[in-house]
This record gives C-alpha cells, structure tokens and sequence, in this order.
C-alpha cells in the first residue's frame, strides 16, 4: 500500500508550490525598502512587476474557470495584491517619464491583455473548450516568462560576472518550478506541469553559470591587480636604471 495516494502528493506539492512561490512574491521587498526610503524608483523597472502581475492574473482567472484548483487560486490571489502594491509604490516614487511608461504598461498588458483573454473566452469558447483555450494563452505565456533569463544568461556569459544573476533567487525559481510541475503531474494539468519543466531546466543552468562564473571576476581582478605590479616593477626597474646611467654621465 503506498504511503501517499495521488491525491495526497497533489495537496502536497500544492502546499510547498505556495510556499515557495510566496517567497519568491516577497523578494522583491529590499528593491521596494530601499525606493521607499529613497523616496525614488529612478534606476529601477517596472516591466518585471508588471509581467508578475500579468501571470498572476492569466493564472487565477485559469483557476476560476477550472474550479476547485484551490491551490492555484490561493497563491495567485496572494501575488495580486503583492505586485499591485509594487506597482503603486513604482508609481508613486517613479520619476514622470517612468510613471508614465509604467501607467501606460498597465493599461495595455495588464488591463488591455487580461480583458482581451476574457472577452473571447467567454465570447468564442463554452465550457471544457473554453479552460483548455485560457490553459494554453497560460501555459504559453508562462514559457515566455521562463525563457527570459537567456538575456541575463548570456550576459554572464559574455561578461563572466554573475552581479546580475543572484543564486539565492535561481535557486528558489528552480525549487518553484519544480513543486509546481509535480502538482501538475498529479493533477493531471499539463498546463501548470509543462511549462515548469522548461523553468526547472533554465534554473539549473542559471545555478551551473553561477559556479562557473562566481570566481571569475576575482581571478580577473586578480590578473589586472599581477599585471599592474608587474608594470610597476618594470617601471621602478627603468627608472633606476636611467637614474644610474645619469649618475655615471654626470660624475664622469
């Protein structure tokens, strides 16, 4: 008899996808104390909260429309209102030129996206048909989203820093990713399960170019700190040289 049924290692994994991903929802917060206590958002983007906000979105009206996918329903209403408040808080602080971006970005993602999806479910599609259309934009949308760290990848590579790319939020993605596809799995939703196999792939590459390039500015540094006492040396070398030769023109 097995320890766990299905039904179990849904709620399960359920639980620990909720988890994770409201942690994942609060990282953000030391970017947001700090425009706070700036009273500033110069230096900083709101196309990531929006983009938050606009998954969040897709993915509980996916879970009113399914019913009973209570788990789903939960964590994405949490993360509603932690990036609405994100969003209010850029625009408050935001410089004119960036709350005008920002305000117009929500209009036509967050607003304008979510409407259009919902408009033409309820408008062209009737029951099963119309879960299974919502699941797909979802499922779609979320491969996008998981497929943009290729930019931060490649930047770490071309630079071999890793600044811009922190392994404490690789790793808490991966760990996401990875509650999220078992809850699929055993709820048989192939729409939450698929496009977290391809995040579960992506965090583990971002964590091997972290061990790769963790060191790399150091040994870098490192290098440059040789070469610029080398040159010194060199320097030091010519110069007493030419001090002696002076010496011996002028006592001569």
């Amino acid at each position: 008899m097995a320890l766990l049924s299905v039904e179990h290692l849904a709620l399960l994994f359920g639980l620990l996808g909720n988890l994770v991903s409201f942690l994942v929802f609060l990282a953000p917060m030391p970017t947001f104390y700090t425009i706070w206590k700036k009273k500033s958002s110069d230096g900083f983007q709101s196309i990531p909260y929006s983009v938050a906000f606009l998954s969040a979105s897709l993915l509980l009206y996916y879970a009113f429309l399914k019913t009973n996918a209570y788990m789903i329903v939960s964590i994405n209403g949490i993360g509603c209102v932690i990036e609405t408040i994100y969003l209010l808080m850029y625009i408050i602080y935001a410089p004119k030129k960036a709350k005008v971006f920002t305000i117009k970005l929500i209009a036509i993602f967050n607003v304008g996206g979510i409407g259009l999806v919902m408009l033409v479910s309820l408008l062209a599609y009737k029951g099963s048909n119309r879960v299974s259309m919502v699941g797909w934009v979802c499922a779609i949308f979320n491969l996008a989203v998981f497929a943009s760290p290729l930019s931060i990848m490649r930047q770490v590579i071309r630079t071999k820093s890793v600044e811009f790319m922190p392994f404490t939020l690789s790793f808490f993605l991966t760990l996401c990713a990875t509650m999220w596809f078992f809850y699929g799995f055993f709820v048989k939703d192939y729409y939450i399960a698929l496009p977290n196999v391809l995040g579960f792939l992506f965090g583990i590459a971002q964590m091997i170019l972290y061990f790769i390039y963790k060191n790399a500015n150091k040994d870098i540094k490192s290098t440059n700190l040789e070469l610029e006492t080398s040159k010194d040396i060199e320097k030091n070398v010519d110069f007493k040289e030419a001090a002696g030769d002076i010496e011996y023109i002028t006592t001569k």
